[in-house]
């Protein structure tokens, strides 16, 4: 059974810090594209980050980009994401995936498994 867990979401100032992490069960992630989404009150899940099997080529939203990381540890089957110059629009659940190999890796229908999600806020 696959099961993705996160962890490290809660509450944080702006401009704050978090690390989120994402620990992977049941399946070796090795060869695996990992994503993570967000999803705020009233509105879509929306791409934040993937990365690549070897943790060398990554993407980001455009909303995030040059404030946020994503990593991996094949070694430990763990994926993170460190949020730097957190905002209050940067509040929502954050979700972990794995891509299922098909479809763009932007995309919520390309990810076929999927944590049940960490809470972030920023306050203002």
């Amino acid at each position: 059974q696959v099961q993705l867990v996160e962890s490290g979401g809660g509450l944080v100032q702006a401009g704050g810090s978090l690390r989120l992490s994402c620990l992977v069960s049941g399946v070796t992630i090795n060869h695996s594209q990992m994503g993570w989404f967000r999803q705020a009150p009233g509105l879509g899940r929306e791409f934040v980050a993937a990365v690549d099997w070897s943790g060398l080529y990554a993407d980001y939203g455009d909303v995030v980009k040059g404030r946020f990381t994503i990593s991996r540890d094949n070694a430990k089957n763990l994926v993170t994401l460190q949020m730097n110059s957190l905002k209050p629009e940067d509040t929502a659940i954050y979700y972990c995936a794995a891509f299922s190999g098909y479809g763009h890796p932007k995309t919520v229908s390309a990810y076929s498994f999927w944590g049940q999600g960490t809470q972030v806020t920023v306050s203002s």
